[in-house]
């Protein structure tokens, strides 16, 4: 056998993602690291990992965050390399920077990447530079309510405040009108400093009936870059997904190598490395540039089903200093895929449903794939984000990959927590998706019941 990309990979993070990077490395012939909680410590990530480290209690910012224990599990194992999944340190530039002064490989962009995007009106503002379409905004952050007031009478109304050093969908508020932005601004100023410690706003003219849609991009270290097609996102709830396709049914052929060429423009403004995605929204066969996230996302299985090309096995060729071996006339879109994401939640009221899963069975068949951590008896802990698997499948098109959705959904079986499949199965049953009649408000007009 070639030799291995890697010696050994610490994983750091857990559930699915976890489990999805171990089985690549399997495959390369890398072993591999678990860290977990001390709530995690029956994962199956932790089961299948060829070593595991508890590094703390169930607190997030006592394990899964805590850089000098992550840190420390890879010194002790002898890791010659990182894999962050997404969320908790993925796009921590700190965390990427350290890494590398520790001899360790950060399996995904450089600090520099992540610095450049992450704060979101720098990332505007390059992106502007680089030509990529863009919707009327503020250069920078506003510093109080009153210079929001005089960028948002500039911009014109509606506009949206997001908080600089957001992402994941929160920190975002519309707003219709002056005395709308006043009520809102500090209370939307001061969830931007809960959530990311930095209360800084920027504001941009809000698109009232967009899609959200993405593109998939992947560069290696010599300047080579290719986009693998676009994810459409627009089932949403408070701007957190919850379903994902591709192709997208409003892209077509000329639309989706426009987006992909923008995409790819702004990936070289900055000497972007590895995977990532450039997310945009689109109204009326234009598309505007909304941000860039520097890691893998969760809705990665759609890309890799209808194009072949496994991301996380790419992710670690590019780490390890690889040259792509894929060119963008290699990357065709074949059939179409629909991800669902299985909350343990109350499908009625959104509310996380921890517990132990009594019965568990789980749909198969050609076609379907689950990305998932969870077994019969296993617990669900109250610590983590409530998404427990996910149900991707790919048919010829679109309405068969909906029929196929449908059956997959109706034969997945969790007893003992409540789950979102109900919610799933609503959606695939409207006529409205059928049709691909709907934007990013489709969920808010149709909960609770969808037509």
């Amino acid at each position: 056998m070639a030799r291995p990309l890697f010696r050994k990979v610490l994983i750091a993070n857990r559930g699915e993602i976890a489990l999805r990077v171990i089985r690549a490395c399997r495959e390369l012939g890398i072993s591999t690291v678990a860290v977990y909680s001390t709530a995690d410590e029956h994962s199956l990530h932790v089961k299948l990992a060829d070593e595991a480290v508890c590094i703390g209690p169930p607190q997030s910012k006592s394990s899964y965050l805590n850089i000098a224990s992550i840190l420390t599990a890879a010194d002790i194992t002898g890791a010659d390399a990182i894999h962050p999944g997404y969320g908790f340190l993925s796009e921590n530039a700190e965390f990427a920077r350290l890494c590398g002064e520790c001899k360790i490989t950060f399996i995904g962009p450089t600090a520099a990447n992540i610095e450049a995007m992450g704060e979101k009106t720098r990332a505007r503002n390059i992106a502007r530079d680089a030509g990529v379409p863009m919707l009327p905004g503020t250069q920078s952050s506003v510093p109080d309510v009153h210079a929001a007031l005089e960028e948002a009478e500039r911009i014109g109304y509606p506009v949206i405040m997001k908080a600089a050093a957001g992402g994941g969908g929160r920190g975002i508020h519309v707003v219709y009108n002056a005395q709308q932005l006043k009520a809102s601004f500090e209370r939307a100023s001061s969830e931007a400093g809960a959530a990311f410690g930095n209360r800084a706003m920027y504001l941009e003219k809000y698109c009232e009936h967009p899609r959200h849609v993405e593109i998939q991009v992947l560069c290696d270290k010599f300047g080579n870059r290719i986009f693998l097609g676009e994810r459409d996102c627009t089932i949403q709830r408070r701007h957190q997904k919850l379903l994902e396709e591709s192709p997208s049914p409003v892209v077509n052929e000329a639309l989706r190598k426009r987006m992909g060429e923008a995409a790819l423009k702004l990936c070289a403004a900055v000497n972007y490395e590895n995977v990532g995605t450039v997310e945009f929204l689109v109204e009326d066969g234009e598309f505007y540039f909304m941000e860039m996230n520097t890691r893998i996302q969760v809705e990665h299985p759609v890309t890799e089903m209808v194009t072949g090309v496994d991301l996380v096995k790419e992710q670690i060729r590019v780490a390890a200093g690889r040259k792509l071996q894929l060119k963008q006339e290699d990357i065709q879109i074949r059939s179409h895929a629909i991800e669902c994401r299985i909350n343990a939640e109350d499908p009625d009221h959104f509310k996380p449903s921890p517990g132990k899963i009594a019965a568990l069975h789980v749909p198969g068949g050609f076609g379907v794939r689950i990305d998932s951590f969870v077994y019969d008896q296993y617990k669900v802990v109250p610590y983590y984000d409530s998404m427990i698997a996910k149900l991707i499948v790919h048919a010829p098109n679109r309405l068969d990959a909906i029929s196929k959705m449908r059956q997959a959904l109706d034969e997945f079986v969790i007893e003992g927590i409540k789950t979102n499949i109900p919610f799933h199965k609503r959606i695939m049953t409207s006529k409205k998706f059928h049709e691909s009649d709907y934007d990013t408000h489709f969920l808010e007009e149709f909960i609770p019941k969808i037509e």
